[in-house]
């Protein structure tokens, strides 16, 4: 579901922009209460975790389509909503400033619709008050399906909206919101299951994490050591060798607006701050659509599939690391600031 620029005009992805800063600065608050040495790496492998499973597109049976995790469900049960949306918000800039994964001046809206809904909203009201603080097979994954479910169809919504609000492109309000709101529907319900299943794990290995998540309190003294190894050898696997796997069918966001437009992309204009982003976007684009830039060139090569794999595991592993970082530096930095001078 990230948004390209080309559905957008300027003013709404100023908007958003500001709507996600916003949201951003009141989170680093409140979670500046939050944070110890326990809860900061804990934010930072989560968000590696997250980025490495964002890369695997999962076919739709039946429809040409396929859809991956959003993330902002998982993050908000094991961390909180605010300390989630931040990591979330990390995740997504690294995507976007160096894999040319949704555009810059839909970086606002990608943030919001993926991170405000399912954290202040599925998370808080769904969620919380299936489990209702006595977590059990059944209530997590109850609890997790209606609260993705919930969440993606909220953010699929807004991201119609705000390209019906944008007006530059010819999609209909009716018809585009007919094409996402079903394809999400079965999104929702996958990411549900594998969130469920995350959950369940941690759960029983550590279910204070959950309980300190819920409460929005700093983490107990407990040892996380094997728990952060476990999710650190789950996002390598995953960014390393899992995403070599991922369904090459259009997202649920590109099969929408091919359904309705007959083409899966649609060119943004050429000119103003749009020729702007996209330039900056392609001068720090490392590895743009998560390979090496050769790997274009020669995508008519058979011999180009050990190449496309290399470059999806390097993008992996590299996004991952770098959203680690980020959420240290940024845990870091909060904590930093907390503390009396």
């Amino acid at each position: 579901m990230h948004m390209a620029d080309a559905l957008l005009s300027p003013g709404m992805g100023g908007v958003m922009w500001a709507a996600a800063a916003a949201t951003t600065i009141h989170s680093a608050r409140k979670v500046q209460s939050q944070l110890d040495n326990r809860k900061i790496p804990l934010m930072g492998v989560l968000g590696a975790f997250v980025f490495a499973a964002q890369m695997i597109n999962f076919s739709i049976p039946g429809t040409g389509s396929s859809g991956h995790l959003g993330g902002g469900l998982l993050l908000a049960i094991l961390l909180g909503p605010h300390a989630a949306f931040i990591t979330l918000a990390s995740v997504l800039t690294v995507q976007a400033l160096f894999f040319a994964d949704g555009g810059l001046l839909a970086l606002g809206c990608n943030i919001f619709n993926l991170g405000f809904f399912p954290c202040f909203i599925a998370y808080p009201l769904i969620y919380k008050n299936l489990v209702r603080g006595k977590p059990d097979a059944r209530r997590l994954a109850i609890g997790s399906v209606l609260a993705a479910i919930i969440g993606l169809q909220l953010g699929s919504f807004a991201v119609v909206l705000q390209t019906y609000l944008s007006n530059i492109t010819a999609l209909p309000l009716s018809s585009f919101l007919l094409m996402m709101q079903p394809i999400h529907l079965a999104i929702g319900l996958v990411e549900g299951i594998a969130t469920a299943g995350v959950v369940s794990f941690i759960w029983n290995a550590r279910p204070e994490i959950l309980e300190s998540a819920a409460a929005e309190k700093p983490l107990a003294p407990i040892p996380l050591k094997n728990t952060l190894m476990v999710i650190l050898l789950a996002f390598i696997f995953t960014a390393g060798f899992l995403a070599w796997f991922a369904s090459e069918h259009p997202d649920g966001l590109e099969w929408a607006i091919a359904e309705v437009t007959g083409s899966h992309e649609l060119e943004a204009p050429q000119q103003g701050v749009h020729k702007k982003l996209a330039r900056i976007q392609e001068n720090t684009s490392l590895l743009p659509d998560y390979g090496f830039r050769a790997d274009e060139a020669s995508s008519q090569n058979e011999e180009s599939l050990l190449p496309a794999q290399a470059g999806t595991s390097v993008s992996g592993l590299l996004g991952g690391f770098l959203v680690l970082a980020c959420g240290v530096f940024i845990g870091f930095i909060l904590k930093k600031r907390k503390e009396p001078v």
